[in-house]
């Protein structure tokens, strides 16, 4: 029963630590940022508050899950009994019918970071005397992102593109026969009955079509998660060596008109990463589900151009079209000497669109939330001529 009672508790899929700015007019400016408090800091006064890592979870866009129906119920042996009725003939009734695990998509479910690795459907009673039949297990939903994809092995099962949408992972198995219905003309008193069927069991692999609407694409320690925590209240680790985010993390910029833009910091690549080096292919992964994309380039380093070249060609050689994608280029630490020195030759190779800010001090970020809105904006014009309804967050 425990057992049961692990694996039969409905998921909340609720991706915690998602931050937000707020783009409001003003007088003296066109546009002011505001930093909206973090809804964990306003617990009750007298509940102790959690550390900011036992309250940070990482984003996860794929899961593996054992899903197994219930086991139907068995069907039972007995025969009528009556005072002054001798021969009142079978009236076991069959089993209840296993439950089944159904997949549910749903619009406040932004992750799967909190899906189990393994469910098990409730299983369906025996059956009774006087005919009375068990009852059936009831199914088990499991909530999962908009967006989900369900595969089986390499093959596409259901595509959850809809709030509402269901797909039935795993069938609940039969009930068993009581020895009512083998009552016949030549068996007037069976004994027969027959137990009820194990559930259907799978082992399915869910992936979210799109992690975010822009994804930050770039080599270590050139700023995304310090960046990230500038435009948001997403929390991602920072620290001066490289390969300090290994998860992506997701923080929400809210405009004026109630628009939300999701952003992704997805970890850092390498050279040769469409060779699968450094986690290659987990991290281009990331980047496929993103519709446009925001190249960070550490202006500090010689020559920092050449990383949006060296960029590009591994995206381009992990999936053809990939670098076409629309995408802004952002050259962060503008506050460094030798960064701001660097700007005209970055500008002059790339075009006079890179963004020059810098993360650490928030120079300059009214231009990069301007770009941001202007590519989703793009987005969605094209996705509903396309009938696509657009990614909400």
């Amino acid at each position: 029963m425990a057992s049961l009672r692990l694996f039969s508790a409905s998921p909340r899929a609720v991706l915690e630590g998602l931050g937000c700015w707020t783009l409001r007019p003003a007088s003296p400016r066109l546009f002011s940022l505001c930093c909206v408090d973090c809804a964990k800091h306003q617990g009750s006064p007298g509940k102790k508050l959690l550390s900011e890592k036992k309250l940070k979870r990482h984003f996860v866009d794929h899961r593996r899950v054992l899903v197994r129906g219930g086991r139907g119920g068995d069907g039972v042996t007995c025969f009528h009994s009556e005072p002054r009725k001798e021969f009142g003939g079978p009236d076991g009734g069959d089993g209840g019918s296993g439950g089944a695990v159904i997949l549910r998509a749903d619009r406040q479910v932004k992750s799967l970071s909190l899906v189990l690795s393994r469910y098990q459907g409730l299983d369906g009673e025996d059956g009774g005397r006087k005919n009375c039949f068990g009852r059936s297990g009831r199914p088990l939903h499991i909530r999962v992102p908009v967006g989900t994809l369900v595969k089986e092995g390499s093959e596409v099962l259901a595509d959850l593109s809809h709030p509402g949408d269901e797909y039935i992972a795993a069938l609940g198995g039969t009930g068993g026969k009581g020895n009512r219905f083998f009552l016949a003309n030549d068996n007037r008193a069976p004994t027969t009955c027959t137990p009820g069927q194990p559930g259907q069991e799978r082992v399915l692999f869910l992936e979210l079509k799109t992690v975010a609407h822009a994804g930050m694409v770039g080599f270590p320690n050139a700023g995304k998660s310090s960046l990230l925590r500038a435009i948001s209240n997403a929390k991602p680790a920072v620290a001066s060596y490289p390969f300090t985010t290994l998860n992506p993390h997701v923080g929400v910029v809210h405009y004026e008109d109630h628009q939300q833009i999701a952003v992704a910091d997805i970890p850092g690549l390498i050279r040769g990463a469409h060779q699968n080096r450094g986690l290659g292919f987990a991290f281009l992964r990331h980047i496929e589900r993103c519709p446009f994309l925001l190249f960070v380039v550490d202006l500090s380093v010689p020559e920092p151009w050449t990383q949006v070249y060296d960029l590009k060609q591994e995206l381009e050689k992990y999936a053809e079209g990939l670098s076409r994608r629309p995408h802004a280029i952002v050259a962060n630490k503008i506050d460094l000497p030798q960064a701001r020195a660097r700007l005209p030759q970055l500008r002059a190779r790339l075009g006079q669109g890179a963004i020059a800010l810098s993360a650490a001090t928030g120079e300059n970020l009214e231009e990069l939330l301007l770009r941001l809105k202007e590519l989703h904006d793009g987005h969605v014009a094209v996705g509903l001529e396309l009938g696509h309804q657009p990614l909400r967050w």
